[in-house]
């Protein structure tokens, strides 16, 4: 599951290019309606072309909404960076890209709105350039620029491909069995009761669990699980989550709160924290300096207290421990943006390096800084995890080089992951674990085990009578090298979440039902080969009967083998005939075209189609007008 986020300018067409691509009016406040602007977050989904579904998180462009923007672009994948062409950047467009970069959203795309308007190619040139340069210095340099239209559609369908190649390329939510929900709506439904709303994170949360709601602590239980309207029994991580609750008042909840399993995780007053100033700040951040903290869908007032200097001038980095007025819920990793309370604007952000520590620092104590640096980095089971999860599949000894492990450290950071049930072994070359052994994070296993059961599940959707989906283009759907691929497949038959057959992969519950009408043509069909089972219809007079889609489940599930783009036996009758050459060629040595013929009472053209396919599996031989057993082979059974 992916999560898509909107940003841009106040009235630059984001709302509007949600609901052109969606369906979806994001804009559910009647004063943004009577307004035509947003001021809330929005929600929408997109189903994409393989049948993959993509939460979308539409954000409030205007300055004066930026802490609701805030609230929403926490927990996405991938950002929509919206720009109207007519206009070209603007101020919220460089504030939006700013947070977007402190919170290392690195995969997007720059979707160049309103093009309906602008006739001039030279200044749609001009803005596309301007674009470019704007995110050249941040982390969506690369992100493609698109020209679209909501109103004319113009773009549409390449947005959504780009979008789906960005998400694709998006590293998947870890499971690591402590889900969180941070919360962005809390409302009530009639005869449902309270509802919130949020981006899952860390874990997966299953209808009639206990949940319990920091900082307040009060607690209720799991009555019902939806993601994109649609009722599931487990919400897994990254997914947009509708969590309806008993025994909890929505009085009870604010956005911000995070929902937990009870005992998971503990609040805190204090952080400390790794944070970037912007280098376009107005004056540096000083010591003792009150700013507001936006971690999650939550908003603190803090007190900064810097470790290092007396202040961080504009474009500098340091260590920070922010003292907060109200507790809140953090992990290690998790991003978040500072700004200025009055007047408001965006300073910087960082990476949340302890969220529990000990105790109020001296300040300028060397030691703390070393400690922070060794939290930033990680042990080298965390590193190890991290590289494995960033970059999915790949040989042991790519993914310590990567993780910068030592030979020293590797094994106890091996063992440990394995120990916790984090790192697994898809193939082993050689008797043990080794530098070569392919290996793969659970998180990473897990969102393969969905990715391909929703490839397959597409497919079966389109192509209901197909046995299943080639191996070699479900090869070219997951982008998998061929090893990889291999091991992937293998390890899933072996657990029975796929089956293969005659090169066809298949989710193990599928089968191919022929409709009524189906089946009385193909019944009609039969009726014709078993009349004339050596001279049947031909494969062009089989597709015209019973159509191309039955004609090649019937060769796929081996019903039929097809000797040529024109010749189909059924397997009985092709059987017949093979034994018949078999025991031909071992009493006389040699056999013609017009011996298979007249045994078989049919035409030159079924019996040459027969022994050139026994040519091609390398069974016979031809000799001038005979054909012979091959070396390779000492039966043709």
């Amino acid at each position: 599951m992916r999560v898509l986020g909107t940003a841009g300018h106040v009235d630059h067409g984001k709302s509007s290019l949600v609901k052109a691509l969606t369906g979806i009016d994001p804009d559910r406040l009647p004063e943004e309606k009577a307004r035509q602007m947003t001021i809330d977050l929005g929600f929408a989904w997109l189903t994409m072309p393989d049948g993959e579904e993509v939460g979308i998180v539409d954000v409030p462009g205007h300055r004066d909404f930026i802490e609701n923007m805030l609230a929403g672009v926490g927990g996405i994948d991938a950002a929509l960076l919206v720009i109207a062409a007519d206009e070209g950047v603007m101020p919220q467009t460089k504030e939006h890209l700013a947070i977007l970069d402190l919170l290392q959203v690195d995969r997007g795309v720059l979707a160049l709105t309103k093009t309906d308007l602008v006739t001039d190619e030279g200044w749609l040139e001009l803005v596309r350039e301007e674009v470019r340069q704007l995110v050249k210095p941040t982390a969506l340099a690369e992100a493609p620029v698109l020209l679209v239209s909501s109103v004319t559609r113009a773009g549409l369908d390449a947005l959504v491909e780009a979008l789906g190649q960005v998400l694709r390329q998006s590293r998947p939510r870890p499971d690591l069995l402590k889900p969180r929900l941070p919360i962005d709506r809390a409302f009530t439904i009639a005869g449902f009761g309270t509802v919130v709303t949020g981006t899952l994170l860390d874990g997966s949360l299953q209808t009639g669990e206990e949940i319990e709601v920091l900082p307040s602590g009060v607690r209720g239980r799991i009555r019902g699980l939806q993601t994109h309207k649609t009722k599931v029994a487990t919400a897994t991580p990254g997914s947009r989550t509708a969590v309806n609750i008993t025994g909890l008042e929505v009085a009870d909840l604010a956005r911000g709160d995070v929902l937990v399993r009870p005992g998971a995780y503990a609040t805190t007053r204090l952080i400390d924290v790794r944070f970037r100033l912007l280098p376009d700040a107005e004056r540096p951040v000083k010591h003792d300096q009150a700013l507001k903290i936006f971690l999650g869908a939550a908003q603190r007032l803090a007190r900064v207290r810097l470790l290092q200097d007396q202040s961080l001038l504009p474009g500098e980095e340091g260590w920070l421990q922010l003292v907060l007025d109200r507790p809140v819920v953090a992990a290690r990793g998790d991003r978040f943006i500072l700004r200025r309370p009055s007047p408001g604007s965006t300073l910087g952000g960082g990476q949340v390096v302890d969220p529990h520590p000990d105790r109020r620092y001296r300040r300028r104590d060397s030691r703390v800084h070393v400690r922070l640096q060794g939290l930033l980095s990680g042990s080298p089971a965390q590193v190890l995890a991290h590289s494995l999860i960033a970059r999915g599949p790949s040989t042991l000894k790519e993914a310590l080089q990567r993780a910068g492990v030592s030979d020293e450290l590797a094994g106890a950071a091996i063992e440990e992951l394995r120990a916790g049930g984090e790192l697994l072994v898809l193939d082993v070359r050689g008797k043990e674990l080794g530098g070569d052994s392919l290996v793969i994070h659970r998180s990473t296993w897990v969102a393969w085990i969905e990715r391909v059961e929703a490839v397959l599940a597409a497919y079966h959707r389109t192509n209901p009578i197909r046995l299943g989906m080639p191996r070699e283009e479900l090869k070219s759907r997951l982008g998998l090298d061929g090893r990889t691929f291999s091991a992937v497949m293998e390890a899933m038959s072996n657990k029975g979440l796929l089956r293969e057959q005659s090169g066809k992969v298949a989710h193990p519950g599928h089968e191919v039902v022929l409709g009524p009408q189906e089946s009385m043509r193909l019944a009609a069909l039969r009726r014709q080969f078993q009349e004339s089972p050596f001279a049947p219809p031909s494969l062009k007079q089989c597709r015209e009967a019973v159509g191309e889609e039955v004609c090649a489940y019937l060769v796929e599930s081996g019903q039929w083998v097809q000797l040529s783009p024109e010749v189909v036996l059924e397997k009985g009758a092709y059987e017949q005939m093979v034994e018949y050459v078999r025991t031909a060629l071992e009493q006389d040595a040699k056999i013609t075209v017009a011996d298979v013929r007249d045994r078989f009472e049919t035409s030159r053209k079924y019996a040459l189609a027969l022994l050139e396919h026994l040519d091609d599996r390398g069974l016979t031989v031809r000799e001038g007008d005979f054909r012979r057993l091959s070396q390779k082979s000492a039966s043709l059974g």
